[in-house]
């Protein structure tokens, strides 16, 4: 489904990233995956994509450095001769109560989940749009939907994604670029599985499925977005949440 393409993940070294980057592998993408800190977790995941039989390379990267950024991606257009999509998933969480929260918790997770994909988009758009081509991914939340107690600068920033996303598809729809945004509910990663039993069982009451998601679910959305099956699609904000904020 993805043959020939060169997918750029961030915060691909774990979770939902790890998830995507891996099923873009699988379905024949060549992928840099982008990553903040772990080396071990991300070498793996390099390791584990390129099984598929695809090019796989890993680079460490802050994607709230906007030089570090523009650097990042002139070198994965030389090692791997372009990009074809783009998928911002790198984020951060400093939650706490508003009245508790200092300016650096804000400012962190804005700089790392808003600019960061700012910074990603303004980096590759050029070579998109001169190639008439291209597929951006934001990974949003549906805590930039609906808000959550304790997460007003994580749900800021997720909404912030959101009119990026729709912003961005409205400038680049007219050279064929397609920007999409994909809205996880509760899905089973570290943060939810060092939830305590009782707080997840509440959780899973109010979910309309009565489950917790899985990194996958995001995934195989994120796949059907980047391939061409998704040409007339762009602009959209899709939630994944097994229908906890229908």
């Amino acid at each position: 489904m993805l043959k020939g393409k060169v997918a750029l993940i961030t915060g691909a070294s774990r979770g939902i990233g790890r998830a995507i980057a891996l099923a873009m592998a699988a379905h024949g993408a060549d992928v840099a995956l982008i990553y903040a800190g772990n080396d071990k977790a991300a070498s793996e995941v390099e390791q584990e994509a390129a099984s598929f039989g695809i090019k796989a390379r890993c680079y460490k990267c802050n994607v709230a450095d906007y030089s570090a950024t523009e650097a990042l991606v002139a070198q994965i257009t030389e090692d791997f001769g372009g990009i074809d999509i783009l998928v911002n998933n790198a984020g951060i969480t400093r939650d706490k109560l508003i009245m508790q929260m200092s300016e650096a918790d804000y400012d962190d997770v804005l700089s790392v989940n808003l600019k960061g994909a700012y910074n990603m988009i303004k980096h590759t758009s050029r070579q998109f749009i001169k190639k008439r081509y291209g597929k951006i991914i934001n990974i949003t939340s549906v805590s930039g939907i609906m808000g959550n107690a304790g997460q007003a600068n994580y749900s800021a920033s997720k909404a912030g994604m959101i009119g990026l996303t729709k912003s961005v598809a409205r400038e680049l729809a007219g050279r064929g670029i397609n920007c999409n945004a994909i809205a996880p509910g509760f899905i089973g990663t570290d943060m939810t599985d060092a939830m305590p039993e009782s707080a997840r069982e509440e959780l899973i009451k109010n979910i309309p499925l009565k489950r917790i998601g899985e990194p996958e679910d995001i995934a195989n959305l994120a796949v059907f977005l980047a391939s061409d099956l998704a040409n007339y699609i762009t602009g959209e904000v899709i939630k994944v949440d097994g229908g906890l904020c229908m």
